[in-house]
């Protein structure tokens, strides 16, 4: 290939280019109208051959490929973080606050059942361990935090852990009060239902219920 080949240049900058591999009606319509596409892209194949970079034809398109020997090489491996999930978090504070502790205890405290993979993705994380077994029926596995644990959240042993008041004042702990369940609308629906029966069975004032609603605001 020398500078005096336009148009296998022009090819082989939109092979380059390309997101995707392109068909001969794409290219040839960068190039000149009389450009033979298919002798050019074999003349193209044919300089490449044996190059780090080849031009390979994939489902009738041509476009720019590593060699195939060199893929090995050129294979990239890397950690990525994922963000535990909610359920995660509160399964490993459980552990953390109440070690050794088995999964039906956890699952007791959290008041839901813990899903297939928690557990196994904490352990993966090497933020907990299995330790022995509980000898009680059934036998099941006790959990505990590992020292990767400490050393993630920066601790130097358990006892640095938080306590209760500690986390209530840093506002992680709700401390307002459990505000009791709002009436349903049905029920709402026939206390309307049996206020408006009373209301046209009364024959009182209209002013006696404001007087009444006011002193109940009061």
């Amino acid at each position: 290939m020398t500078a005096a080949d336009p148009e296998i240049r022009l090819a082989e900058a939109l092979l380059f280019a390309a997101a995707e591999p392109l068909d001969a009606a794409t290219i040839a319509a960068r190039l000149p109208e009389d450009a033979d596409v298919e002798a050019l892209m074999e003349r193209l194949t044919a300089e490449y051959a044996g190059r780090g970079v080849e031009v390979v034809r994939v489902a009738g398109r041509w476009a720019l490929r590593t060699a195939p020997d060199l893929a090995g090489a050129l294979r990239l491996e890397r950690t990525v973080a994922r963000k535990p999930t909610r359920a995660s978090i509160e399964t490993l504070a459980i552990i953390a606050y109440h070690q050794p502790v088995t999964r039906a205890e956890i699952e007791e405290i959290r008041g839901v059942a813990l899903s297939r993979g928690t557990l196994e993705t904490l352990m993966e994380a090497g933020w907990i361990k299995p330790k022995g077994r509980r000898q009680t029926p059934g036998r099941p596995a006790t959990w505990v935090t590992t020292d990767q644990f400490l050393a993630h959240f920066g601790l130097e042993q358990l006892s640095d852990l938080p306590g209760i008041d500690e986390l209530k004042a840093a506002g992680l702990l709700d401390q307002r009060p459990v505000l009791p369940p709002m009436p349903s609308e049905e029920a709402g629906d026939d206390a309307e239902g049996e206020g408006a029966a009373d209301g046209d069975a009364a024959d009182g004032d209209a002013t006696d219920g404001d007087e009444t609603a006011a002193e109940e605001l009061r």
